[in-house]
């Protein structure tokens, strides 16, 4: 029952409840069509969907990228009905998918490729990582000295410490109440981090700005409306970082997210077959490469490659948010509300921008 609230909220919260964005893919002959739904920018991912249809010449994908509350609702709905909805969905808000297989929603498959992932990023042969991102500190490098750039949270910390930092007003991160990933991610930190209650009073007093969605933040942070940008996926942020010198990437040194999207196809899904092939697809190693060219997946390993700032290679400590039935309690009706109710103390309003 607590469940079916939650999910009738998330339901209101967005009454429009329409794809963000829709693109074909693939020739209109085909004779199936794969319906993929994913929070994944369809930029980003697009590349990657081409890749899998240049092998699979008679199947097209019809793409609707989604918000992750939006799209979890929906897939909630479909569940519940049985009715057949998407083929395939991909999330970054892992917590939700596990909290659609564990309800049923998930139709199993299993390959020589989904067998040999390792146990973090499968569960139940119904869910399956994908993609591997880190969450970083995006900065201003017009803005922000070089002395002054945060390595660390303990970094970040110090610059908001001051009480006429110039820093103040310049921070965002996600809103919690409107990014599933955002709620991932601060409820990750809390659990990981001791700087963590921290910043949440270093956020409160110094104004900072919680708001949207990765290209919202990014966009503030290269025009300069903020100077640095906190926890926002890698991903996205290298992808600019690429043809914007403005933007400068970190990967914490105290510790560094990794988030893998999962994949999942639903119960009633018209398609299974198709579905299983991109998959399979995205976990081979022409699809690991296709991936990896569209920065969904970045290595911290150090070397050549995405312009990620890394402390030393052998520093870079990764907690990766693993696959697992441990993601629930992130979905816990009592703990979301206490941990909303603390996020609102330091963000009680979240204007869009600063001037």
């Amino acid at each position: 029952m607590i469940r079916a609230v939650f999910i009738a909220l998330l339901l209101l919260a967005a009454p429009a409840r329409a794809q963000e964005l829709v693109r074909d893919f693939g020739p209109g002959s085909a004779t199936e069509t794969l319906r993929l739904r994913s929070t994944t920018d369809i930029a980003v991912l697009g590349p990657v969907v081409e890749a899998f249809l240049a092998a699979h010449p008679g199947l097209r994908v019809a793409y609707e990228q989604w918000g992750s509350n939006a799209m979890y609702g929906l897939q909630a709905a479909d569940c519940a009905a049985g009715r057949a909805g998407a083929d395939l969905v991909i999330s970054s808000a892992v917590h939700q998918m596990v909290d659609l297989v564990n309800e049923g929603c998930a139709r199993p498959y299993r390959s020589a490729l989904t067998a040999a992932l390792p146990d973090a990023l499968s569960w139940r042969d119904e869910l399956w990582g994908v993609t591997r991102e880190p969450a970083v500190m995006v900065y201003n490098r017009d803005l922000v000295a070089p002395a002054q750039v945060p390595r660390s949270r303990f970094d970040l910390l110090d610059l908001l410490r001051p009480t006429e930092s110039p820093f103040r007003g310049r921070v965002a991160t996600y809103d919690i109440e409107r990014s599933g990933l955002g709620f991932l991610f601060a409820f990750a930190d809390s659990t990981e981090a001791t700087t963590f209650g921290g910043l949440m009073e270093s956020f409160g007093r110094s104004g900072a700005i919680a708001t949207c969605c990765s290209a919202e933040i990014i966009d503030g942070v290269a025009e300069g409306r903020f100077f640095v940008a906190y926890n926002v996926l890698g991903s996205y942020a290298l992808a600019r970082a690429r043809h914007d010198d403005r933007l400068g990437v970190v990967a914490p040194q105290d510790y560094t997210l990794v988030l893998s999207r999962a994949a999942m196809i639903p119960r009633a899904a018209g398609q299974p077959r198709a579905a299983a092939q991109f998959v399979d697809f995205l976990l081979s190693e022409e699809g690991r490469r296709a991936l990896e060219a569209a920065l969904l997946i970045v290595r911290l390993e150090g070397g050549d490659g995405a312009p990620i700032e890394l402390p030393q290679a052998s520093e870079t400590l990764q907690r990766p948010i693993a696959l697992s039935p441990a993601l629930l309690i992130v979905l816990d009706a009592h703990k979301q509300a206490l941990f909303r109710a603390r996020w609102r103390d330091a963000f009680p309003a979240t204007p869009d921008a600063v001037p």
